[in-house]
């Protein structure tokens, strides 16, 4: 994921600001890390550089 993203990422519960948190990186890319909402409090992981956005219920 990169991280221009940011600006145009939301939560898809509540619509409120992200914060990201990188766990591994490179020079061009997030490779891992969370995406976290403290609106409403929920996490949303980042695994090879793809930010899984589904609700919590509906991943795996």
């Amino acid at each position: 994921m990169k991280k221009d993203l940011m600006d145009i990422l939301a939560c898809p519960i509540c619509k409120g600001d992200l914060v990201l948190n990188i766990s591994k990186e490179d020079e061009k890319e997030i490779i891992s890390g969370t995406l976290y909402c403290s609106k409403c409090n929920e996490y949303f992981p980042i695994e090879d550089g793809i930010p899984n956005m589904l609700p919590p219920e509906l991943r795996e």
